[in-house]
């Protein structure tokens, strides 16, 4: 059950943590390769900025972005800024984002995302989440997998299991926590089946292609964990 009042002040609270982690670093920190391929810290924290402008434009019924490539100039633009020009520009884009959430509003309605994606409004702050909360681990500051509230992790894992489902090029793939409880399945029909099992953190890993990407996982019954395609 979606609860965008709920979601939205899991953004709030993730948000104050990323700035009080990010507020510790320096200039040259920023420069610092991150855990994603090709981008610096900066690269993340202007990402994330302009992110949370990109969901202003989804609320008002704009397109996401203008294109692309204007996405990807923008963080590269803005991904060599000073500690303090990319605090404030997350306060402030941030800021803007809940604004937009607080006048009466359709919250059942279709809105359109990136690459024609669609879905309703109540499920953008969730969306939001996300970004906030798996771009933080993404900056290599310590804010591991592990760290990430359980409540928000699941409900990840669910979404990404989800996502994954019916795809072609992966196997079916049934996936659970090695200690008992939730249990999901994803991938496509064809191929030898897969059993996983592992902690909350490998999991989520293996789904969102990060951390060991699922090096921990049990394989309980099929040949290897399976690769997923990139995000």
């Amino acid at each position: 059950m979606i609860d965008h009042v709920h979601d939205l002040r899991s953004v709030r609270e993730a948000t104050d943590r990323l700035l009080t982690a990010v507020a510790k670093l320096d200039n040259a920190a920023l420069a610092e390769e991150s855990h994603l391929p090709g981008w610096t810290r900066g690269h993340i924290l202007a990402h994330l900025a302009r992110n949370a402008d990109a969901l202003v434009n989804v609320f008002e019924g704009r397109p996401m972005y203008a294109s692309g490539e204007t996405r990807d100039a923008d963080i590269e633009r803005d991904a060599g800024r000073t500690l303090e020009e990319h605090l404030t520009d997350l306060r402030d884009s941030g800021a803007r984002f809940l604004a937009t959430t607080e006048p009466e509003q359709d919250w059942q309605r279709t809105v359109e995302l990136r690459n024609g994606v669609t879905d309703t409004a109540s499920r953008v702050p969730f969306r939001r989440l996300v970004e906030v909360e798996l771009h933080h681990v993404d900056l290599n500051i310590g804010y591991e997998l592990a760290d990430l509230p359980d409540e928000f992790a699941e409900r990840e894992i669910a979404f990404l299991a989800d996502r994954w489902s019916g795809h072609p090029d992966v196997p079916p793939v049934t996936v659970r926590y090695y200690a008992g409880g939730p249990s999901w399945t994803t991938g496509g029909t064809e191929g030898t089946p897969v059993v996983l099992s592992g902690a909350q953190d490998d999991v989520l890993g293996w789904l969102s292609g990060r951390g060991l990407k699922g090096a921990h996982l049990a394989i309980e019954a099929g040949d290897a964990v399976p690769e997923l395609p990139a995000l």
